[in-house]
C-alpha cells in the first residue's frame, strides 16, 4: 500500500548541521515522505535559533558539534521554540547526558538507525514520544534515574563535562543510503552497537570507518574530517588491524556484521 499523506498541515522540520551535503541529503530524505516538509536549514547553532524564531518549526534536528555556536550551546533556546532531537555522530555518554539535561527530546546517533526509523522518530518527537539510539538509550535511563535522585536529594549527580566546538565530520551513512533504506530489527541495531564495542575503535576511528562504509575515498574522508590524507591512512591502518581486515570491503563486512562468522566470532 502506498504511503498515505497524514491529515492536516505537513510537519515542519528545521535541519541544523554544518555539512552542506548532510543538510541537503536529510532535506531530500524528509521531503520525500508525505506529511513532512523541511522548512529551514542551518549550519550552526546561531543560524538555527534565527531560523526557528522566524519559521517556528514543529521539530528541530540538531547536530552537536558545529563551528561557531554549536548544538548544545543553542539547545536551551531552541527547546523553547520546538522539540529538539539531536542527530549526530557524538555518542559520548557525557555529551548525551548534557543534551538531555539541556532539554533534548531525543538523541539519534548516525549509523544506528535507518531512514525509515528517522522518519518515525521525527513524528514521535513531534507527538511527545522520546526516541533514542541504542548507544544513547542507556544514558537516557541513567539520566532519568539521576533526575529522580536529584529531586530527592537536591544535588546534581550527573557531573557531566562537555567541550564545545571539537572538529568532527558529519557525513552520515543514512544520507548516502537513503534511497535504499530498509527497516532494521532491534537485534540488528544491537549487533551494530556490539560491533563497535567489540572492535575497540576510538571515536575518530568509528567516524572514519563509517565514512569508509559510506563509500568515501581517503581524500574525501580527509576533507570531511579536516585532517590530512596521511592521518586518514594512519587511522585506516589501525582500523584494519582492529577489524582483522586487509581490504576496505573486508573491513566493511566486519563492521556491518556481514562477514562470515558474524559479530560473535
Amino acid at each position: 500500500m502506498p504511503d498515505q499523506a497524514l491529515p492536516g498541515p505537513p510537519l515542519r522540520v528545521l535541519v541544523a548541521d554544518d555539512n552542506p551535503v548532510v543538510r541537503a541529503g536529510l532535506a531530500a530524505l524528509l521531503d520525500a515522505h508525505p506529511g513532512i516538509r523541511v522548512t529551514a536549514r542551518a549550519s550552526n547553532g546561531a543560524e538555527a535559533v534565527a531560523a526557528a524564531t522566524r519559521d517556528r518549526p514543529d521539530v528541530i534536528l540538531l547536530d552537536v558539534r558545529m563551528p561557531g555556536s554549536d548544538g548544545l550551546t543553542a539547545l536551551p533556546l531552541l527547546g523553547r521554540l520546538a522539540p529538539v532531537m539531536m542527530l549526530t555522530y557524538s555518542r559520548e555518554p557525557e555529551v548525551v547526558a548534557e543534551a538531555l539535561r539541556l532539554g533534548a527530546a531525543g538523541y539519534l546517533v548516525h549509523g544506528e538507525f535507518t531512514a525509515a526509523e528517522l522518519i518515525t522518530a521525527v513524528r514521535d518527537v513531534r507527538d511527545g514520544r522520546a526516541t533514542f539510539s541504542p548507544s544513547a538509550e542507556a544514558v537516557s535511563s541513567a539520566s532519568s534515574a539521576a533526575s529522580s535522585a536529584t529531586a530527592a536529594t537536591g544535588s546534581d549527580s550527573l557531573g557531566v563535562s562537555y567541550e564545545p566546538n571539537e572538529i568532527s565530520s558529519h557525513l552520515q551513512p543514512v544520507v548516502a543510503q537513503s534511497s535504499k533504506a530498509r527497516p532494521a530489527s532491534a537485534a540488528g541495531l544491537q549487533r551494530r552497537g556490539h560491533n563497535r564495542l567489540d572492535f575497540g575503535l576510538s571515536s575518530r576511528e568509528v567516524e572514519v570507518m563509517d565514512l569508509i562504509a559510506a563509500g568515501m575515498n581517503n581524500r574525501q574522508i580527509a576533507a570531511t574530517c579536516f585532517i590530512s590524507e596521511k592521518t586518514v591512512k594512519n587511522h585506516i591502518n589501525r582500523i584494519f588491524a582492529k577489524l582483522h581486515s586487509s581490504t576496505r570491503s573486508e573491513a566493511i563486512a566486519h563492521w556491518l556484521g556481514t562477514a562470515r562468522g558474524g559479530w560473535n566470532r
